[in-house]
């Protein structure tokens, strides 16, 4: 039986534009893998930055892309949760293996089993493809080791017999932030955000327990008494932060914010992009690579968040696809178009493409 044909939108070149759209090699799934057919792609602030700057990648033509949405069309050795016809979203683990043929950005790609969960029949693609990357980045945030170790999450969160501790989630809009709020609130914890006025009843949505502005005037008094106030009255210590945006602006900010509050210079912070030497001392910052999820170091993360928690509370209803897609086209000629917009910015909304 021939193989359909398979196409890419390949970057050619260091800050190369626009993608190129020509055929690419047809995908084989290995042991652990599954082949997708994919029917939408979302598209991060990552995948701007590398044809941008021209970073990460060191082998060009190649291929970009972390959210895959779609069809089963075929299972490697040893796969035992999927079938062929079954829909799913993966986050890609391109950047991990080296292998181009599992990036988003193709109408065909492999997935690792490990990174993959099955799709309720009523969720739209378009709606499930914003989840891979930021819950994966999220998942590393909150439960990672190296992060904020924090307990993982259920679909029933213990409502007593466990301690309560409090978090501070930077950019509760953004998509890394939405899916930082629901784990969050999963594993029982209460906490606090930062969005905008416009979106502080969408963060309410999510689960936080308290949103405030992160663009008023005393912001970083208010984020600091609402850390006190969780830890005398709600009985909740403050456990650590996500910065979901991580500028040199935000990260500052909650430094300053440590001090504010009274906390101590090993408060953890976990940041999305590295954070600057002149802020070492302020906390505990760590760079989240959720890529590493995918490494046999952290299995158990991986089959707690991709083998149970995401199928689970997909299908009752607990997990969110958000935030909402701002779908901008149809094929892969449209990606290149997904990246402008998105360099534009964008508020509350995921960029995506239908394959």
């Amino acid at each position: 039986m021939t193989n359909p044909q398979n196409k890419a939108a390949w970057l050619t070149g260091p800050k190369e534009k626009p993608l190129k759209v020509s055929d690419a090699p047809f995908p084989t799934p290995d042991i652990g893998e599954i082949l997708i057919k994919n029917a939408a792609v979302a598209i991060n602030p990552i995948d701007c930055k590398i044809q941008e700057l021209g970073i990460f990648l060191q082998e060009y033509p190649n291929i970009l892309g972390g959210d895959i949405a779609g069809v089963v069309e075929d299972v490697g050795e040893g796969v035992t949760r999927f079938k062929k016809g079954q829909r799913v979203i993966s986050f890609s683990a391109a950047f991990q293996t080296g292998k181009p043929e599992m990036a988003a950005f193709q109408y065909y790609a492999c997935g690792l089993e490990t990174l993959t969960a099955p799709v309720p029949d009523g969720l739209p693609f378009e709606n499930a493809v914003v989840l891979p990357l930021a819950t994966s980045t999220a998942a590393s945030a909150l439960y990672m080791s190296d992060h904020l170790a924090l307990p993982l999450p259920t679909v029933s969160p213990p409502q007593s017999g466990f301690k309560k501790q409090t978090i501070l989630i930077w950019g509760g809009a953004s998509s890394v932030g939405s899916s930082a709020i629901q784990l969050a609130k999963a594993s029982g914890l209460h906490v606090l955000t930062t969005a905008s006025t416009r979106n502080a009843a969408y963060a309410r949505n999510l689960g936080a327990d308290v949103v405030l502005d992160y663009a008023a005037a005393d912001v970083e008094a208010a984020v600091a008494a609402a850390i006190k106030n969780a830890a005398d009255k709600e009985g909740a210590p403050f456990v650590g932060a996500i910065d979901a945006i991580s500028s040199p602006d935000t990260l500052e900010t909650i430094a300053r914010i440590v001090a504010k509050a009274g906390l101590p210079p090993s408060t953890k912070v976990a940041t999305t992009h590295p954070p600057p030497e002149s802020l070492k001392g302020s906390a505990v910052m760590t760079w989240v690579l959720a890529l590493n999820l995918g490494l046999p170091k952290y299995a158990d993360i991986a089959e707690a968040i991709w083998g149970r928690f995401v199928p689970e509370a997909l299908a009752a209803g607990v997990l969110q696809a958000k935030p909402d897609p701002q779908v901008v086209g149809h094929g892969l000629e449209s990606i290149q178009k997904g990246f402008d917009v998105l360099q534009q910015g964008v508020s509350a909304k995921k960029i995506v493409v239908t394959l």
